[in-house]
């Protein structure tokens, strides 16, 4: 049985929908370009049935697709910008400012300080109280080398 361009362009709308569905359910798998390109095809062989399979369509096809996929683009990159690392990589510590939230002594890592939004285990050339500032000099680990800061 041959389909008419009415069910032909019938069965695009239900697959344009088919594939819109598979975006909702599964968000990035960027089906949303070609579900809509088909739905657009779909509705133009409803009205247009010889258009639909002509020579036409595909260049009806690329002018839809090119802008729609731009636009696509667009809108993921406003949904999930590109953002920096959450991880704090030991080296980007050296020259930070802190507070020393527990004493920091010489040769031993009980000491903890805060560095921005963490805290982490220190040590220290002198013993240096808690509530002062400390500049980062060294790290290694999950452990910093400070010293207290000069005041301001």
């Amino acid at each position: 049985m041959a389909l008419g361009g009415f069910e032909l362009g019938l069965a695009f709308v239900v697959l344009g929908i088919l594939m819109l569905l598979a975006e909702v359910s599964s968000p990035g798998a960027f089906i949303l370009v070609p579900a809509t390109v088909l739905i657009v095809l779909g509705s133009m062989g409803m009205l247009a049935p010889n258009l639909l399979l002509s020579w036409w369509s595909p260049v009806i096809a690329g002018a839809i697709t090119i802008p729609l996929t731009y636009a696509t683009f667009k809108m993921y990159q406003k949904l999930a910008p590109p953002a920096p690392p959450e991880t704090t990589v030991a080296t980007s510590l050296i020259g930070k400012v802190g507070v020393v939230e527990t004493e920091v002594v010489p040769n031993s890592l009980k000491g903890k300080v805060r560095i921005e939004h963490d805290t982490w285990s220190a040590t220290s050339a002198r013993p240096i109280p808690p509530g002062k500032r400390i500049v980062v000099r060294a790290s290694e680990g999950v452990h910093v080398t400070v010293e207290e800061a000069p005041e301001t």
